[in-house]
């Protein structure tokens, strides 16, 4: 009799071990979701951090004229009136580096 119920007590730690290695709500799949919970928890905080920013920025246009006025100098290029603009314009880079080469010098005396 004694055999008979540790028989079922060794088979019922098995399928507990194996319910819990395998089956739904395994460690595998909690080891997952911590990982699933913790990438979301550091998206979170980045766009909590740009929401903080941008609210900033809201709070700046609402009550200040210097940010709104920076902001049209920058992204429409408006300039007050009695202003002169001048805009800079650098050559690109590759442009004087695709300039053919000086034709070699000629002695004096050749043709």
């Amino acid at each position: 009799m004694l055999r008979w119920i540790a028989l079922i007590l060794i088979l019922l730690l098995i399928g507990l071990q194996l319910k819990l290695w395998t089956g739904s709500g395994s460690m595998h799949e909690v080891d997952g979701l911590r990982v699933a919970v913790k990438k979301q928890t550091d998206e979170n905080a980045k766009l909590l951090q740009r929401n903080q920013a941008v609210g900033a920025d809201v709070l700046d246009l609402k009550h200040g004229d210097q940010a709104v006025e920076a902001r049209a100098r920058t992204e429409l290029g408006l300039i007050k009136p009695g202003e002169v603009f001048y805009q800079v314009v650098e050559p690109p880079a590759r442009a004087a580096s695709s300039l053919p080469p000086p034709p070699p010098a000629t002695p004096a005396g050749s043709p």
